[in-house]
């Protein structure tokens, strides 16, 4: 095939540039045209490394034009978020560029889709990273897919690295895709956050993945574009207050201070949750959105955000990559992630096509803690994975199957799978998994220096809090960017920016909030799946007198407010020690506000092996203030309940469901207040309440000190 001379195709990319950002004038940025230029004259392979807003969409819109006018194949391009393909397809529609999705959200089209591909009427096919290895889309779309693929776009390319802040193990496949591939199909990989160490990895991915080399005849290098990554549009600060409840109250006293509608960040679901239902009884329109908002809703609040519809969504990271709204005013963080090159790209949400935006650092004590508690990094546990290895076999096996036979939680599950599956010791087939038979070991040594530069990150996220340098300055150095100066801007270049104090009537109203009490705890319906394996004879629903009726816990582990004080009680290696006179009265307000059918007439508590003192003083406690017998302690049968915390389903089950006995007990009828620590799994409260149930009580009512997760 014949390639237009040079000017004929900057020509014809500047004037597809022009329609796509629906001005005259448009140019190129520096660094545009040359990975233009790179993927449709040269067909390589090339990685573009760039601030958010840079225009590397326009990149790959404008290539697949040119090539498709060339009659190049579709573009396939592999994008890590829903909310991203939205962005992306809008964007597409408006350069004339022909773009549909194949994801989890629409099935129903998919039939549709593969129909139009059959009959060339798609220029761009976006597929998440997941679906590369769903066995039909990979054994029946795929190989035509490749066959005919004009480019291969790999978005938010730091997911393929396991140094990249935000590694996804599905990525790792895309180096199967590229070496499937002819080595005249280009290849783009882009992303805005990256280090030298990530960007040397994807490069190798891309560039040496098909076996070929740089002295190969006809294979060039990896191209890789990397421009400066200041945002000159972001005036960065830090504002540092001595407790959640200070943060919130700043918040409550400034949030219409800060210019347009942001995006408010916090660590955890329910400090995303909390903190949105505060903001809106105090009369701000903000809405939650985290990884467990329906789809339908979190698409509903983007619109609503882009459409300045809302002053704010208060968010996890669930709302990060790909989100566009090139007029986003600020960007204000709750908390802290636990990377400079997290918050980057976070941070990176503002001030995209404006020439000012805000951006807010809020620092909590508890940040640490909470990095901690969620870290549960993408590297495979050798003795987890090597029970999975060895309980596959060549026949499939389903997840749920397999749950039932290695003691291991679904979602980590589904995450050591989708790493050994990369790692080619199981593959995803029709029906489940099986074991490949390649020999796997454990890189313990990889995995090692992976962990320590993920507690050196989080080192480097409090220095950036504390430096007294150009905090632009810090972050793009932390991204390996060698043209780092100071911005001018941020507030220790030029002075804080933002107001310190914080009124009186908001300090009451965020105190009152995070002093809020009770959690419900829903009781388990049905017995687990394959529980008879385990020789549990339980199957089906729970019967209806056997059940546990609604709990209640003070608070979780995440939260806020009390959550700081529940995570010193359970925090490894805390002393087992008498509840506090706090916690009791914390409880007694959650009894308070239950709202039961009928008041419970004894309680009992749930025999504890590692805080035993902690339990029978907070029975007693609220036994006595609620002048209700106290019963004693379930007796434990056999030595108690066996495994650990934190196991699946069926393995917490079967270490429970025959280890508790209420026949020392005169169990009274009428409901029992079940007193426990912390609940995580709720089968003990649910077979604890089912013994009760049989003992006599008409209902069991669970209530724990506090709510994992």
């Amino acid at each position: 095939m014949t390639s237009a001379p040079p000017v004929d195709t900057r020509e014809a990319a500047l004037a597809a540039l022009r329609e796509l950002v629906g001005r005259p004038d448009a140019d190129f940025h520096d660094g545009q045209y040359e990975a233009i230029e790179a993927l449709v004259e040269g067909r390589r392979r090339a990685l573009v490394v760039q601030r958010t807003g840079w225009g590397k969409s326009a990149v790959y819109f404008v290539a697949t034009l040119l090539l498709r006018r060339q009659g190049a194949g579709p573009t396939v391009l592999v994008s890590p978020l829903l909310a991203l393909m939205r962005d992306q397809i809008a964007a597409a529609e408006r350069a004339g560029v022909r773009a549909v999705a194949i994801n989890s959200t629409n099935a129903h089209e998919w039939s549709d889709v593969l129909a139009q591909l059959d009959r060339d009427e798609v220029d761009v096919l976006l597929v998440s990273p997941e679906r590369l290895n769903n066995p039909a889309f990979r054994e029946e779309q795929l190989p035509a897919l490749v066959r005919r693929i004009g480019m291969l776009v790999v978005d938010e390319a730091h997911c393929i690295s396991d140094w990249g802040h935000d590694f996804r193990p599905d990525y790792r496949r895309l180096r199967d895709l590229i070496a499937q591939m002819p080595a005249d199909v280009p290849v783009l990989a882009t992303t805005a956050t990256a280090n030298s160490r990530v960007v040397a990895d994807v490069a190798e991915q891309l560039g040496s993945l098909t076996g070929a080399t740089e002295g190969d005849e006809g294979m060039a290098p990896v191209l890789t574009i990397r421009g400066p990554l200041a945002r000159t549009s972001l005036r960065l600060g830090v504002l540092r207050l001595r407790d959640s409840a200070s943060r919130l109250a700043w918040l409550l006293s400034h949030l219409d201070d800060l210019p347009g509608s942001g995006i408010i960040y916090t660590l955890t679901v329910a400090a995303a949750v909390d903190t949105a239902r505060l903001l809106r009884d105090h009369g701000h329109d903000v809405r939650a959105y985290t990884g467990q908002t329906d789809t339908e809703e979190r698409e509903e609040s983007e619109g609503m955000l882009k459409r300045n519809e809302v002053k704010a969504l208060v968010a996890t990271s669930a709302l990060g990559m790909g989100f566009d709204k090139p007029d986003l005013g600020f960007v204000l963080h709750l908390g802290a992630p636990s990377s400079p090159v997290a918050y980057y790209q976070q941070v990176g949400r503002a001030g995209r096509a404006s020439e000012s935006a805000d951006v807010l650092l809020l620092p909590g004590v508890e940040d640490r803690d909470i990095w901690h508690y969620f870290a549960t990094a993408s590297m495979p546990d050798r003795e987890r994975a090597e029970r999975v290895i060895g309980a596959l076999g060549d026949a499939p096996i389903s997840t749920p199957a397999l749950e039932a036979m290695v003691d291991i939680r679904r979602t980590p599950l589904e995450l050591l799978l989708k790493v050994l599956d990369v790692d080619g010791a199981v593959r995803r087939v029709q029906g489940g998994w099986v074991a490949t038979g390649a020999p796997w070991s454990y890189d313990a040594e990889r995995y090692e220096r992976i962990a320590a530069e993920r507690l050196a990150e989080q080192q480097h996220m409090i220095e950036y809090e504390q430096t007294d340098g150009c905090r632009m300055e810090f972050l793009q150095r932390s991204l390996d960017d060698d043209t780092a100066a100071p911005c001018g801007r941020c507030d220790n270049c030029a002075g804080g920016w933002f107001p310190r104090e914080i009124g009186t009537a908001a300090s009451t109203q965020a105190a009152e909030s995070l002093d809020r009490v009770g959690v419900p705890i829903e009781p388990r319906r049905a017995w687990p799946t394959g529980a008879d394996r385990l020789g549990v004879p339980l199957k089906g629903r729970i019967s209806a007198g056997e059940q546990a009726g609604e709990g209640r816990a003070l608070a979780r582990l995440t939260d806020l407010g009390w959550g700081n004080s529940l995570r010193e009680i359970f925090a490894p290696g805390a002393s087992d020690v008498a509840v506090t006179p706090q916690l009791i009265q914390g409880c007694i307000r959650v009894l308070a506000g239950w709202g039961w059918a009928e008041r419970p007439v004894a309680v009992v508590a749930l025999p504890s092996r590692s805080r035993p003192l902690l339990v029978d003083s907070l029975a007693r406690g609220l036994a006595e203030v609620g002048r209700l017998p106290y019963l004693g302690a379930l007796e434990p049968v056999g030595g108690g309940p066996t495994g650990q915390p934190g196991g699946n389903s069926v393995f917490r089950l079967a270490g429970l469901w025959d280890r508790f006995s209420a026949e020392h007990l005169e169990v009274p009828e009428g409901p029992v207040l079940l007193i426990d620590d912390l609940v995580d799994s709720r089968w003990t409260m649910t077979v604890a309440a089912r013994v009760l149930r049989q003992a006599g009580a008409t209902d069991v009512l669970p209530l724990a000190l506090a709510l994992r997760g």
